[in-house]
């Protein structure tokens, strides 16, 4: 039951970057995630819906065009954390960038998010 929330959280999060409309893109949002969420991305730290909003009009706005934002495996769920792989590709074969976020969940809802944007590169060893 508690995957199952965790996974409802995270599509719907996800969904915000997929929207039909920028005018849907906060209701998804408060739909999923906490109003003092702390979000770890690419630019560093920022706090809160409106924040997070602003990252995702931002990665909407692509200058290679809208992109798409899918969730490519399960999610993973030890206790209140979870895990889950993404793909965000751009239209025509443009740039593609894959990922993996860890979110916490607080009744159901994502109050922090932790990016790791790009593949690990194996190790010299």
């Amino acid at each position: 039951m508690q995957e199952e929330t965790a996974r409802s959280a995270i599509d719907t999060f996800i969904s915000a970057f997929n929207a039909s409309d920028d005018s849907y893109v906060t209701a998804l949002l408060s739909q999923a995630l906490t109003s003092d969420v702390v979000f770890w991305g690419p630019l560093g730290r920022i706090e809160g819906i409106a924040a997070v909003e602003r990252f995702v009009l931002d990665i909407r706005r692509h200058p290679a065009g809208t992109g798409t934002m899918v969730r490519c495996s399960a999610v993973d769920m030890p206790d209140e954390w979870a895990r889950y792989q993404w793909v965000f590709t751009t239209p025509d074969g443009g740039p593609r960038l894959a990922g993996t976020d860890v979110v916490h969940l607080r009744r159901g809802l994502i109050d922090q998010v932790i990016v790791f944007a790009g593949e690990i590169e194996p190790s010299a060893s």
